[in-house]
């Protein structure tokens, strides 16, 4: 009982009304939290789906150490990456057709080495018979003469002429543009370092750059007198050429 009469006042307000005010504000700031942690729960369950590179190394996983750098230098820019032994492709494409398929993936880009170009070749078959699209396959002197197949925008093989690498065809399920570049005119670049070499790296990277900002592609291929070829490439395209280190 209040002895004075009337309401208890409270910094110039009767206490019952403070008190509602301050359960008020207390109500809404819990309402923001939860709306933050439902927005912060959504965006961990439904994550913006992510550029993915697989990197395939060749055989017995000694020889092909540079897939390892130009994975460090993908993932500094922000691109996420996987590097493997080429006898991981048939799980490789399970796993890069079920992030596809769930959103978490939009762009497969795949890159290999030795044993893993000839590796890329059937992984980005049987993702094709998964129903995903590969926007990018890069092989670094494939040591089997293969076929391209399945649903791939642009493929293209570096490989040396007058060593162990060999090209890529284009097969009938083929749609996309291939391009065959010779490196053997490049001095001090061989098999067992193609993927090494700074400049090869410098030429996997800006192909991925351009296939990740969907623009036209400056080729690096050159014709077999030196001048360079960069013409636009077109749908079913194949082209045969050289390369000269920029």
């Amino acid at each position: 009982m209040n002895p004075f009469g009337g309401a208890i006042r409270f910094g110039g307000l009767p206490l019952q009304r403070r008190w509602c005010r301050l359960q008020a504000a207390a109500l809404s700031f819990l309402m923001l939290a939860l709306s933050f942690n439902v927005s912060l729960a959504q965006a961990t369950l439904n994550p913006k789906p992510r550029d993915h590179v697989y990197l395939l190394r060749g055989f017995a996983n000694v020889f092909s150490l540079g897939m390892d750098q130009i994975a460090t230098r993908l993932e500094h820019e922000g691109i996420d990456t996987t590097v493997a032994n080429y006898l991981s492709w048939p799980t490789l494409a399970e796993e890069a057709a079920a992030k596809y398929k769930s959103g978490r993936v939009r762009t497969i880009i795949l890159v290999g080495h030795s044993s893993g170009a000839v590796a890329v070749t059937s992984m980005a078959t049987r993702l094709s018979e998964l129903g995903v699209p590969v926007k990018l396959a890069i092989g670094l002197d494939p040591t089997s003469h293969m076929a391209a197949s399945g649903h791939v925008d642009r493929y293209v093989n570096y490989y040396i002429a007058n060593g162990f690498g060999d090209r890529v065809d284009k097969g009938p399920q083929f749609s996309g543009v291939l391009q065959n570049v010779d490196l053997e005119h490049m001095s001090g670049v061989g098999h067992f370092n193609i993927e090494k070499d700074r400049a090869v790296q410098g030429m996997v990277i800006r192909d991925i750059r351009a296939a990740l900002a969907n623009s036209p592609h400056d080729t690096t291929a050159c014709d077999t007198r030196g001048s360079r070829t960069c013409a636009s490439a077109k749908h079913g395209l194949v082209t045969e050429g050289t390369a000269i280190r920029d």
